[in-house]
């Protein structure tokens, strides 16, 4: 009863949102660069190109000035600036701009929103880091802006897998009227793309295992258990083997929610042109950290035209996560209540920060500090047990960057910063600290 009260709110903001949105004639939409902000991008433009509303998105790593900045030079004043994924925590900053503003997003708000409609879990209790992501929002607006839009339920599928979210609550919602709708399938197996299974392992680094990344190992695996050919191919008995065998691997070393997240429902988007969610989502976030945002979107978008070029920059940039993450594991730190490591031009630091803490050391969360150019970069994650006993990454980084001279928020579970070169040390040892405070000692050695 309770969970269904918070939808209803919720879709009394979405339905707010649509009504400000049908006002406007031109859209300026401003959306966050990963899997989770393209898709969202995706679901908006769509329904907004079925409204007949004219839009011009732009895609952004991150909500700062020089975002605002953007926006004012390309905004038209009767426009509506709508921010998707993002402008929850900032809303000093998204107060500069004049026009209406609509802000659809899941992270946690932070001070009284410009905005004339701001739709977020958050509002009515519901936990954005967990139970829906920023697509799953948008996706309440497109519903309400037109029923037929169900079909875009695929791509708010990817944006909560994208951000390693639990499908109970509104996203079992949203999966479960896709797999009415027929938008969705799901089957049981291992939560991977598809492809060669030897390759897949080769370079999937997400489960992350003792033989991830080595072929010869890999070839001795699979040659044990008589597996070969494509993952979609298997049959169920097949699958089973597999599955089970990676459990076992999971079992020494792996957090209960990795083991969970690698293995179980799978689901087939059957209404975008990329079917296995974990494929698009392996996409998306390549499109995003290699500054071709457009690219990811106009795959959500179902143009198939430069889908070839993005899968083969999808399957590169894993391997370099994979090759990453194995240099990553000489580099490690060990706070009193952290793991860390502090790097340089290295690749995706959110995904090697996940691989640490839900695959080497599930006892304690993990920052991951990456200097590029002149911009320091920080990714932290967490476990949902880890949450549970007081952890919250978004106060700990957002403190610990404010103290030195830079920004940072998002999740209680997982977390980013930019920070000035030169503050690192200090940076991560405010982080410790905070930390420390949020999970005494005596709990993380139980």
């Amino acid at each position: 009863m309770k969970f269904n009260i918070e939808m209803q709110k919720l879709k009394e903001l979405a339905r707010e949102a649509a009504d400000v949105i049908e006002k406007h004639d031109h859209v300026r939409v401003i959306s966050h660069n990963d899997a989770d902000g393209l898709t969202s991008a995706g679901i908006i433009c769509q329904a907004l190109m079925r409204k007949d509303i004219r839009f011009h998105t732009t895609i952004v790593p991150r909500l700062d000035r020089s975002v605002v900045e953007i926006v004012k030079a390309s905004a038209g004043d009767d426009d509506l600036v709508l921010f998707c994924d993002m402008g929850s925590g900032q809303s000093d900053i998204i107060s500069e701009i004049k026009q209406d503003i609509v802000v659809l997003d899941h992270h946690v708000p932070v001070g009284k929103t410009p905005a004339k409609v701001l739709v977020n879990p958050h509002l009515v209790g519901i936990d954005g880091a967990m139970h829906v992501s920023g697509s799953g929002t948008t996706f309440f607006v497109a519903m309400e802006m037109e029923p037929a839009n169900i079909d875009l339920a695929g791509l708010a599928i990817a944006g909560a897998v994208g951000d390693k979210q639990l499908f109970s609550t509104l996203n079992g919602h949203i999966l479960e009227e896709a797999v009415n709708a027929e938008v969705v399938t799901v089957k049981k197996g291992l939560r991977i793309g598809d492809g060669d299974l030897a390759k897949v392992l080769e370079y999937t680094p997400e489960p992350y295992l003792d033989i991830t990344g080595d072929r010869e190992k890999i070839d001795n695996f699979l040659d044990i258990l008589g597996l070969h050919g494509n993952i979609e191919d298997l049959d169920p008995d097949q699958t089973k083997k597999l599955t089970s065998a990676i459990a076992l691997k999971l079992a020494k070393h792996a957090s209960p929610e990795a083991i969970d997240a690698a293995i179980g429902d799978v689901y087939i988007l059957n209404k975008e042109i990329v079917h296995n969610v974990y494929d698009l989502v392996a996409i998306l976030n390549t499109c995003g950290k290699a500054d071709k945002g457009g690219m990811g979107l106009s795959i959500c978008m179902k143009n198939n035209t430069h889908l070839a070029e993005a899968t083969d920059m999808a399957m590169s940039h894993q391997i370099s996560i994979v090759e990453n993450i194995k240099k990553g594991m000489d580099m490690v730190k060990q706070g009193k209540s952290i793991g860390y490591l502090i790097g340089e031009e290295m690749e995706s630091t959110g995904m090697i920060a996940s691989t640490f803490v839900r695959y080497v050391n599930p006892e304690m969360p993990f920052v991951a500090v990456n200097q590029v150019e002149e911009l320091v970069k920080v990714s932290a994650r967490g476990t949902r047990a880890l949450v549970e006993k007081g952890l919250d990454l978004s106060f700990a980084l957002r403190e610990a960057a404010k103290l030195v001279g830079g920004e940072g928020g998002g999740h209680n579970v997982a977390s980013g910063a930019s920070i000035p070169p030169g503050t690192a040390e200090q940076f991560i040892a405010k982080v410790d600290e905070i930390v420390a405070e949020q999970l005494p000692h005596k709990e993380q050695s139980e």
